[in-house]
């Protein structure tokens, strides 16, 4: 056996060099572990890879693992959503460019809310060559850590309930053009609860809500009516609502109220910043248009009732704003629900109740069985009152104006995936 030459080291050159999926490999199952300095050496080995075979195998994965999300219940709005959370921005935006890179993958039908939604997202694709390089901003090894992160995000994220047939599946269809007088509708609904969320003045602001809830009740009665003698009529459908920090189980909280007043089931996914809506189209619009005002409205009031709080209690604002929003939230569910059965009371009077009522309860039904079916496993949170401070507050910062409600309905938040 021949001798190495000298000044080689003894078998170096026989040494495999790995390939950038070995490479990638490493990085990725660093970056899942505990070793920093693994993870920064993995990444090192990455930097000094070949960049276009590496930027190659790192764009295969992440839309490989993309596409493997649409038929276990995610959406690219979901996935956006988390992704902002758990990512930095750089890798935020990243993700949401691979989106489209991943439409062009697609076959078969492509349902037209999902296009929308990237549409909405605000995704782009120039082309695969140099793609990480153009997003590094000068800075490849960021740009290098933010893909690996994505990655590490994407292939650990877990199954959901599917909402929609995903794009590929047959029954994915163009979702139909709302009516006309729907969106006329919705427009005096958004113009009254823009004023709602911008006047000073509390009892207007409710008032302006109340009214907003009674406009979107009775339209939602009125398509439950021409939705029971359709051929195919509708079915419940879902959407995902953000319950990101601070005050998660708050915003939760808001969200099911809201949810409940429109005839609609609300399941809360803490680990995963969202509660799941459940309910027939014209109610999940309400419920979304709702929960959106009313946010903006109980963060105002929260930030006025801080100021009017007592002298030296300032170190529990935690505590106070949590219970505050909790009051916020119930409080105006009642008021939302008393708006609901005041429509439901005046639509049975002009279309009679026999008629009405049993297309109403069938459609509770129905929601009630696709929550059953989507959450099997659901478990429930009561709520704890730290502070009543702000417990009395929340409640009368929802509660200026003079209607004629019942005592609350208790719901304690549901929890699912």
């Amino acid at each position: 056996m021949r001798d190495p030459p000298p000044g080689d080291d003894h078998g170096e050159e026989d040494r495999p060099v790995p390939d950038a999926e070995q490479l990638l490999a490493a990085a990725l199952a660093a970056a899942r572990g505990t070793d920093v300095r693994e993870a920064e050496r993995a990444l090192d080995r990455l930097v000094v890879g070949s960049g276009p075979v590496i930027d190659a195998a790192l764009l295969t994965r992440l839309v490989r693992g993309v596409g493997r999300l649409w038929p276990r219940g995610w959406q690219p709005v979901d996935l956006d959503r988390i992704a902002t959370r758990r990512l930095a921005p750089r890798g935020a935006r990243l993700l949401r460019d691979v989106l489209a890179a991943q439409r062009r993958e697609q076959s078969g039908t492509v349902p037209q809310w999902f296009d929308d939604q990237l549409a909405e997202l605000g995704t782009r694709w120039d082309a695969d060559a140099g793609w990480l390089d153009r997003r590094a901003e000068g800075d490849r090894i960021t740009a290098l850590r933010d893909a690996v992160d994505a990655l590490v995000l994407v292939e650990g994220l877990p199954p959901i309930a599917v909402l929609r047939p995903p794009p590929g599946n047959p029954a994915a269809a163009p979702r139909a053009a709302a009516p006309a007088a729907g969106s006329r509708m919705l427009d005096r609904v958004r113009a009254l609860l823009a004023k709602a969320e911008s006047t000073t003045f509390p009892a207007e602001a409710e008032a302006l809500t109340g009214k907003a809830q009674e406009l979107m009740a009775r339209h939602s009665i009125d398509a439950a009516l021409l939705d029971a003698t359709a051929e195919r009529p509708d079915r419940p459908g879902g959407v995902r609502l953000g319950t990101d920090a601070p005050y998660a189980a708050a915003k939760a909280l808001l969200i099911q109220e809201v949810a409940a007043a429109n005839r609609c089931e609300s399941v809360w996914s803490d680990d995963l910043g969202f509660a799941t809506v459940l309910g027939f189209p014209a109610d999940l619009v309400a419920v979304e248009l709702l929960h959106t005002s009313l946010l903006v409205q109980a963060t105002a009031a929260m930030l006025r009732g801080r100021g009017e709080r007592r002298p030296g209690s300032g170190r529990r604002t935690k505590g106070y704003d949590e219970s505050f929003l909790n009051a916020f939230a119930l409080r105006i569910g009642e008021r939302l629900q008393a708006a609901t059965a005041a429509a439901g009371r005046e639509a049975a009077g002009e279309r009679g109740g026999d008629r009405l009522l049993p297309v109403l309860a069938a459609r509770s039904d129905a929601v009630r069985e696709r929550v059953d079916h989507l959450f099997p496993g659901v478990t429930r949170h009561r709520l704890q009152v730290r502070d009543a401070e702000g417990w009395t507050s929340g409640t009368s910062a929802a509660d200026r104006a003079s209607l004629d409600v019942g005592s609350p309905a208790r719901r304690p938040l549901r929890r699912g995936r």
